[in-house]
């Protein structure tokens, strides 16, 4: 199948550039002997650093098999450079792992280092021209796989630029087969039509055909049952392309729980208990420090200005929606004169001109400064260090009827900063397009959500404190 067959050149690449790295850590090794300026004896035992080499090869093979096996026959620059810091990346750690456990001083750690560099733009130039060389020779003529499609014209145009990115990968399109003729002939569809679903058998038992594909999910049972016999029948290889997408207009995601097939509507990483447990312990590691160390100091200069500028309490407590839309109450230093008016008063979005501003609280929002007492909401566990940013109930029941799948905010903690917010969108939300776009980021975040992502978000926020964006008021 295809997949096997691209997995398979993942592997296959993985071999030949761990041979690549091996040999020329010897080659680099016997060159450095000769350079003056470099103090690398003969006497040293290079064998442990080569295995540590290889292992961090062997430790990176699997991360080109699981992320990259699918367009890995595709030539991107960028990828592989990212794909050869991720490897020399893991060498590196192995290395001088090994060189600090054995505290060994004899080692040369300007040849370690000039090693990993040239590593570096070695792999990067392998990882991009390597792969579709090792495709045209492991997948000869003799190798090639001729496929016959099923399916609409118009659903095999949608799949065109899939199918030929998969060509170097063997597959051979052969012809179509369409409940009618298509009316562009042939230019159009790149391939010759050569039939009906009926004379599938026909052209099963004249052509070579080693796969069939259906571009579309079977109109019916009996028709679905055809297919397969045909195919199986013969020992050709059939794949069915799923079109639920394309019939519900929603993005959906595979699921296999027990051998059984469901389908939902985006992927959750943090449904992963593991993975809330490594996002609970970086927002303790976090939050803790600032309530002890930042938080204190801050509330007593909090205070004195409030009390020369707008005398009153010193925090803002109001209610906001969380996870799965509970209500908790959020802190933040209040930057704005008391006022006695209610909750629809209150959740009145605050303009970059906002008359009930005080001067220091325009200062602590333009600085995120007033949001510095939610990191108390974060150690009690009502909010994260990033997610979704809360609104006011009021707020929140508004934006809900404006937006299509709002809630799904909801399946993770709010934030102090978020996707959103680390890429701009700050402030008042003026406008419905405003409000999409901060739900699809913020939809974005829960269904890729990683720590690096969570690392990335963090410190563009703390950027935005140091060089506050446009947006912020």
């Amino acid at each position: 199948m295809i997949d096997a067959r691209a997995r398979g050149l993942a592997n296959i690449h993985a071999a030949v550039v761990t041979a690549f790295v091996g040999a020329f850590f010897w080659a680099y090794a016997n060159l450095i002997y000769h350079v003056p300026f470099v103090h690398l004896s003969r006497e040293v035992n290079l064998l442990p650093y080569f295995l540590c080499v290889i292992g961090g090869m062997l430790l990176s093979a699997r991360d080109v098999s699981r992320r990259l096996a699918a367009r890995f026959h595709l030539p991107d620059l960028g990828g592989s450079a990212r794909l050869a810091f991720r490897q020399v990346t893991l060498m590196a750690l192995l290395v001088f792992t090994m060189m600090f456990a054995t505290q060994d001083h004899r080692i040369s750690r300007l040849f370690l280092g000039t090693f990993l560099v040239w590593c570096w733009v070695g792999l990067a130039f392998l990882n991009a021209w390597a792969p579709g060389r090792l495709a045209r020779f492991v997948f000869q003529k003799g190798h090639r796989l001729p496929t016959l499609f099923i399916g609409r014209p118009e659903t095999f145009a949608k799949l065109a630029e899939w199918i030929a990115n998969k060509e170097p990968l063997g597959i051979h399109p052969v012809g179509l087969l369409s409940p009618d003729q298509p009316t562009a002939q042939p230019g159009a569809l790149s391939l010759p039509w050569l039939g009906k679903l009926a004379d599938l058998p026909r052209i099963l038992d004249e052509a070579l055909v080693g796969q069939v594909i259906m571009l579309e999910l079977p109109a019916t049972d009996a028709e679905a049952g055809r297919v397969i016999a045909a195919c199986r029948d013969r020992g050709c290889r059939l794949l069915i392309h799923s079109d639920i997408e394309a019939r519900y207009t929603q993005p959906l995601v595979p699921v296999t729980e027990e051998g059984r097939h469901f389908y939902t509507l985006q992927e959750e990483p943090l449904e992963d208990p593991f993975n809330r447990i490594i996002k609970r312990c970086f927002d303790i590691a976090v939050a803790l420090p600032v309530i002890a160390l930042i938080l204190p100091p801050l509330c007593a200069w909090v205070a004195v200005m409030q009390g020369l500028q707008a005398p009153g309490p010193l925090f803002h407590a109001r209610e906001r929606r969380g996870r799965r839309g509970e209500v908790f109450c959020m802190l933040k230093f209040r930057s704005m004169f008391v006022s006695k008016g209610g909750a629809a008063a209150e959740s009145m979005q605050a303009l970059s001109e906002d008359q009930r501003v005080f001067p220091f609280g325009r200062f602590m929002r333009r600085r995120s400064l007033d949001e510095f007492p939610q990191f108390w909401n974060v150690f009690v566990g009502e909010m994260s260090i990033v997610g979704p940013r809360p609104y006011m109930p009021l707020l929140d029941e508004e934006f809900r009827q404006q937006t299509q799948g709002y809630r799904i905010r909801n399946l993770v903690k709010p934030g102090i900063t978020g996707l959103s917010q680390s890429l701009g969108y700050r402030g008042a939300v003026l406008e419905e397009e405003m409000v999409r776009r901060r739900v699809y980021w913020d939809v974005y975040y829960i269904t890729h959500w990683s720590v690096w992502l969570d690392l990335q978000i963090t410190a563009k926020t703390l950027w935005q404190v140091v060089a506050p964006p446009e947006t912020a008021f």
